[in-house]
């Protein structure tokens, strides 16, 4: 097996361990609103929380492996895509996790408390979910630019990249309006149960 086989085999390693870790933490942000009880939120979150620095560990592990490999490694180059969303994990997802977190752990005398509805709704904000479930897909993405597939300088490699970066756009895109509508659908029942209080307050011939 010569250099550039070692090359393509270490690449497609890790850029296919970057898309399995941030994969996993966007199917597990997916349940999180679904969560039955605070104990079972807190767990979801600290567990993810973990997913998000093995994510981390691995975009820091790309350079660093590219470095000592022998010629030209494609895994730099197929990390870029999923870098960017990676940032806003980084910037604002880990911010409204720890929110989470610490909120289902305010119940940690009740573990077994129904999860209230502003916390449900604060799972399931667009924030939280959408950077990492694009995170992962746009590693995905990345796996033919490891694997060889789609060289990005140049010719058919430039119009099949394009198609790749299309499918990313319509994909992201999906991930953000489904996000948006889950979180609208939850942020409701916030104001509801005030709602419901106000009414029950209210004297009997007010309206």
């Amino acid at each position: 097996m010569n250099a550039v086989d070692v090359n393509t085999v270490v690449d497609v390693i890790l850029i296919g361990t970057l898309a399995a870790v941030w994969l996993t933490a966007g199917l597990l942000v997916d349940g999180m609103p679904a969560a039955v009880t605070a104990r079972q939120l807190r767990r979801r979150a600290g567990l993810l929380s973990a997913l998000v620095g093995a994510g981390v560990a691995v975009f820091a592990a790309v350079p660093l492996v590219a470095a000592l490999m022998p010629g030209v490694s494609a895994a730099p180059a197929a990390a870029l895509l999923p870098g960017v969303p990676a940032l806003i994990v980084l910037t604002a997802t880990l911010r409204r996790l720890g929110w989470v977190r610490r909120g289902a752990g305010a119940f940690a005398t009740a573990p077994l408390t129904p999860v209230p509805p502003a916390l449900r709704a604060a799972a399931a904000h667009p924030l939280l979910s959408a950077p990492l479930q694009i995170t992962g897909v746009a590693a995905l993405v990345g796996l033919p630019i490891a694997a060889g597939l789609v060289d990005v300088p140049g010719g058919v490699a430039t119009g099949m990249l394009g198609i790749a970066v299309t499918v990313v756009m319509v994909t992201v895109a999906g991930i953000g309006i489904r996000a948006a509508l889950r979180h609208s659908r939850l942020a409701p029942l916030v104001l509801a149960p005030i709602g419901r209080r106000d009414r029950e307050r209210a004297p009997a011939g007010a309206r």
